[in-house]
């Protein structure tokens, strides 16, 4: 075994890292297959990003939202080298249906299965305000979505559902990993996850990071272990996902808003998808 390793060192031959004790390799996670530095000005980049403004229920969202999501610069725009998801406190009405609240939800245009995700950010600071990053099962064929009916169309939760981060319109110090599924086996839904404080969330950028393959799902805020989800066969996660950035208002997790309220802005450095 030394002599093998040895000509591999010696030979310059590349090969993923191997725990010899378990005889398997690790992931690296060396590949960039998907990124987003935002240094164009303007729009996002449509050929990355898809806005997903048509609401699924019945002229709202779900979880008892407050917002329409727009594709209007407004509420989603890149700036200086970020790009800007901003909720505005404004009546918007979009298909006879019409909100006190708007701001912006995207959808990657790339699929993926397996590897790390890290999106660079900081959040919106006033309560009622509900930011995620967060991943669906590509087969759910919700209405609006970039990718339709092309990997599948099994509904929620059946498709799987990844929080990266969540934080509530309440506790602006603390934000929350969650993972959401139907058993494949029984059909059950089933829900689990875990928070951690994260007291600057709102003044200072932090990476929020997910390690994803088929033996677990890890979540992280920069170093910090959130939550580690055991990958089973019954789990409807080892299929395509696609990442979704948004900020709610309202809801569940939203929470009550204030009157004064006006607007306010979650804020994303970069993002990366390595395999």
């Amino acid at each position: 075994m030394r002599t093998f390793l040895l000509l591999l060192i010696f030979t310059g031959l590349v090969y993923p890292e191997i725990d010899f004790n378990n005889k398997k390799p690790k992931n690296t996670y060396s590949e960039l297959v998907f990124s987003d530095e935002f240094q164009n000005e303007g729009k996002p980049d449509s050929r990355k990003w898809h806005h997903q403004i048509i609401p699924p229920n019945n002229g709202s969202w779900h979880n008892d939202e407050l917002q329409h999501y727009t594709d209007r610069e407004e509420n989603s725009f890149v700036s200086d080298g970020t790009l800007k998801i901003r909720a505005i406190k404004e009546e918007y009405t979009y298909n006879g249906s019409t909100k006190e609240y708007t701001s912006a939800r995207l959808n990657t245009k790339f699929a993926f299965t397996y590897g790390r995700v890290e999106v660079r950010a900081k959040l919106a600071s006033n309560a009622g305000t509900w930011p995620a990053i967060w991943t669906l099962g590509a087969n759910i064929n919700e209405t609006g979505n970039y990718l339709g009916d092309q990997y599948g169309n099994v509904g929620w939760p059946l498709c799987g559902e990844i929080d990266i981060m969540e934080q509530t319109g309440w506790d602006k110090n603390t934000t929350i990993s969650h993972f959401h599924w139907g058993d494949l086996n029984t059909k059950e839904y089933m829900d689990t996850g875990g928070e951690t404080p994260v007291a600057n969330a709102s003044t200072e950028f932090h990476i929020y990071a997910m390690e994803w393959d088929n033996e677990s799902i890890k979540t992280y805020v920069d170093d910090t272990l959130v939550f580690e989800l055991p990958n089973t066969d019954n789990k409807p996660l080892n299929h395509e996902h696609y990442l979704i950035l948004n900020m709610a208002i309202g809801g569940n997790l939203g929470g009550d808003v204030p009157v004064d309220f006006t607007k306010d802005t979650f804020e994303i450095d970069y993002v990366r998808i390595y395999q």
